[in-house]
């Protein structure tokens, strides 16, 4: 089943993998998130971090990482 609709019938899924390394160092904090998204999301912080775009602020991490908004980088809690 395609990840867009597990979301829109609120299915439980999977968080969608990142590379490697990160997937593997984050495995440790998922417990933390109650929600999936909010896990990707911390991931794709640490994605931005480690990457070589020379500033590393929310707007340009969204951009790399293929979010629409800066701000649901924000949602992680």
């Amino acid at each position: 089943m395609d990840v867009e609709l597990q979301m829109l019938k609120h299915l439980a899924r999977d968080a969608q993998p990142t590379v490697s390394v990160i997937d593997e160092y984050c495995q440790g904090y998922k417990d933390l998130f109650p929600e999936v998204i909010s896990y990707e999301c911390f991931k794709y912080l640490h994605l931005g971090i480690i990457s070589p775009i020379p500033r590393k602020s929310l707007p340009e991490i969204a951009k790399i990482v293929g979010i629409r908004s800066p701000q649901s980088l924000l949602s992680v809690h």
